[in-house]
């Protein structure tokens, strides 16, 4: 398909959706050659199948999809960047992330978006369907209870559960973050943080650059009201801000994004689209060799030139149209392809953070540069070295519940990636 501009954009984006009534369907993986195969595939063969999962659950991993597929629920309350839409307006977001699990890694995803906003009704709602699915993505889910529900449904179900707006977009953020400090020669361990948008996404790009090395106290975020600081009352009701409030900041700043971005060696930006959100002399009052990660969707919290023109030695966003695109599909679809080959019952953060590393390590290993610090979709060989990654690591924690080779796994892998290559392509 041509480039296109914004406008043709959307014209083409609704012919084609009204054209083809969507994005996915359901397809057959078994050969039909004539009405007697039925026999085999449903009735009576199929009773022989089922009754050996009755006796052994685990069996339904050998004669059924479920290891392969995953649910990606949604309530509509936060999509992309148009706010809380509701679910059938959800609808089309979600078909186009099952469409980037299986054409990215091979992974079967159906959407399930949901007539609640109620959290309790989510959890319930995801553990009723549970037993059909090899694993559970979280989308688009609204803060403060996206996070009650990642922890409940964690806690609660033997297959991997996910938040992409939490574990997806920290874990691209930060391995496109390693590698751009490995440019200007700056240790995570050193380098001041400040982060625009206190929100599921950049509360654990917190979390997740803490892990790796970052100080906390070297950090400082800044929500619609300001930095966030133990002064502020007004957060107490929400624990994951106020964690935030007690841990970062150490230099007690307040204010709002300009004092934030004040002498940082990093700015994070996830919060409201721009332009102008950032400005070009709050860039120019940051550190030498500064870097910008404006992703907010679908503009950026300031223009790349105009962060350039300001001082910053290296720009990421969301888009495409620019150098540097931190897009969550590089970690969905390799990390659930990783986690169900192992049969995961869980998604950790070391595998994550495992993740984030095996992203940068394959930029690095092309020659990363200012315009270069990570990959982008069209590496298909990452998503099979992230895939890998993510296994091991869950093999090496023990949440694994099929042990094999390395070797074993990336045979494994491949084939399931580069499969979806030759039916789509």
């Amino acid at each position: 398909m041509k480039t296109v501009n914004k406008p043709e954009q959307e014209e083409l984006a609704l012919k084609y959706h009204s054209y083809y009534k969507g994005k996915i369907e359901i397809g057959l993986k078994v050969p039909i050659q004539s009405y007697d195969d039925f026999a085999i595939w449903y009735t009576p063969g199929v009773a022989k199948p089922s009754l050996e999962i009755a006796k052994n659950r685990e069996r339904v991993f050998d004669y059924t999809n479920k290891g392969n597929f995953v649910v990606i629920v949604s309530d509509g309350t936060r999509v992309l960047g148009l706010g809380d839409i509701g679910a059938e307006a959800a609808l089309p977001v979600m078909e186009g992330k099952a469409i980037l699990f299986k054409y990215l890694g091979g992974v079967d995803a159906f959407p399930l978006c949901l007539a609640t906003k109620d959290a309790e009704e989510i959890i319930n709602t995801v553990k009723l369907v549970a037993p059909t699915f090899g694993g559970v993505n979280l989308e688009d889910i609204e803060s403060p209870k996206c996070y009650y529900i990642l922890e409940r449904l964690r806690n609660e179900l033997d297959v991997p559960v996910w938040h992409d707006d939490q574990q997806g977009t920290a874990l691209v953020i930060l391995a496109g973050l390693i590698n751009a400090l490995k440019v200007v020669g700056k240790k995570l361990s050193e380098v001041t943080v400040s982060l625009i948008g206190a929100g599921a996404a950049n509360i654990n790009v917190a979390r997740y650059t803490s892990i790796a090395g970052a100080k906390y106290g070297n950090m400082v975020m800044v929500d619609s009201k300001g930095i966030l600081n133990p002064t502020r009352e007004d957060v107490k009701g929400d624990k994951t801000k106020w964690e935030m409030c007690e841990k970062t900041n150490k230099e007690g700043r307040s204010g709002g994004i300009k004092e934030a971005m004040r002498d940082t060696d990093v700015c994070i930006a996830l919060s409201t689209p721009g332009p102008g959100v950032i400005k070009k002399e709050w860039v120019a009052g940051m550190a030498d060799d500064a870097i910008v990660f404006a992703c907010a969707n679908p503009v950026p919290e300031i223009w790349p030139k105009d962060a350039e023109e300001g001082g910053a030695r290296i720009v990421a966003t969301g888009r495409s149209d620019f150098k540097n695109q931190t897009n969550n599909s590089l970690g969905f679809p390799a990390v659930f392809r990783g986690a169900l080959d192992v049969h995961a019952t869980t998604i950790t953060d070391d595998m994550c953070i495992e993740a984030a590393n095996a992203i940068a390590r394959y930029a690095e290993e092309k020659g990363i540069s200012e315009d270069y610090i990570i990959p982008s979709m069209a590496d298909t060989d990452m998503y099979v070295y992230e895939a890998v990654a993510v296994g091991r690591t869950a093999m090496a924690q023990g949440v694994a519940e099929r042990s094999m080779t390395e070797s074993e796994l990336e045979e494994k892998v491949r084939t399931k990636i580069y499969k979806k290559t030759k039916t789509f392509l």
